[in-house]
């Protein structure tokens, strides 16, 4: 299957949307439990690091972005991961070719420091970003709740080796 990494666009959020709500049925992906308005989704992401992967036909078959941590100018460099691939276009290399974009792209936009918060179950997306270079600094016990459970997440951070030096 031939696809490419490219920027995402407003045209792409069905898209999108209907691969976040795949992640959410996972159980694994995140706490949500169902996709936001574009509306929402859009004003809590950065604008300049947004890709999908796309076949040459326009279908999306994954995507990443960033959104802020904090709004303090302290943080301004620092933001959280978001990375999400459609269930039929899993371990063919689409996660990693997002990640090592977004990455590249973070540090054209001035972010020194990724973050990630994965649940200890999700070992694929542990590797993917371990991969790419981040490293777990952290486990935030029993965070949240979820269908009566109380769940672990695991922090991991990229530290840039070319912004923030």
């Amino acid at each position: 299957m031939e696809w490419r990494v490219d920027k995402m666009q407003g045209r792409d959020w069905e898209q999108v949307r209907l691969i976040f709500l795949e992640g959410i049925a996972t159980g694994n992906a995140t706490f949500e439990v169902d996709a936001p308005s574009w509306d929402h989704w859009n004003s809590s992401h950065l604008t300049e690091c947004r890709l999908v992967t796309r076949r040459s036909d326009d279908q999306v078959l994954g995507w990443a972005a960033l959104s802020r941590v904090s709004n303090r100018c302290v943080y301004r460099g620092i933001a959280e991961v978001s990375v999400y691939v459609a269930g039929s276009c899993r371990r063919q290399g689409v996660g990693a070719a997002l990640l090592n974009e977004l990455v590249e792209e973070s540090e054209g936009a001035g972010i020194w420091t990724l973050q990630a918060h994965i649940f200890p179950e999700n070992q694929a997306s542990l590797r993917l970003h371990e991969r790419s270079g981040f490293r777990q600094v952290g486990r935030r016990e029993r965070l949240g709740e979820m269908k009566g459970a109380w769940r672990d997440v695991l922090l991991l951070e990229r530290r840039s080796s070319v912004v923030g030096i």
